[in-house]
């Protein structure tokens, strides 16, 4: 199946997204499961970090890069419209700043979580 989203790009990227799972979630515990997802940068509280990582929006027209692309000063992830799909079990929409998030800010996230992993050191 697919999905047709036509809106500029204004510095975000937007995802169609199909996945399937060994078990199918309800779509309850997806959107738990995203609202709670905290990963290694969010336990370290690196600087970079957003401090929620995914946000779920309910609203049928939701994720909109105008609206939606500076969640967490632009280092979050919006995901929204899901729905059940018919070849994948669900499909949903992610939205992400192309370069706070993706080239400028996942670059100096990356080099915090090296730091704070010990990978970079003072000589």
């Amino acid at each position: 199946t697919c999905q047709c989203i036509r809106v500029p790009v204004l510095n975000g990227h937007t995802a169609a997204v199909f996945v399937k799972f060994k078990k199918k979630p309800t779509k309850e515990q997806l959107i738990e499961a995203l609202k709670n997802y905290s990963g290694v940068p969010q336990e370290l509280k690196l600087p970079s970090a957003p401090e929620h990582f995914i946000q779920y929006l309910e609203e049928d027209d939701r994720p909109q890069v105008s609206l939606d692309v500076n969640f967490e000063h632009g280092m979050g992830i919006s995901v929204g419209r899901l729905r059940e799909d018919t070849v994948y079990d669900w499909k949903f929409v992610g939205l992400s700043h192309n370069t706070v998030r993706g080239a400028a800010g996942g670059a100096v996230l990356c080099a915090e979580l090296l730091k704070a992993q010990g990978y970079i050191t003072k000589k």
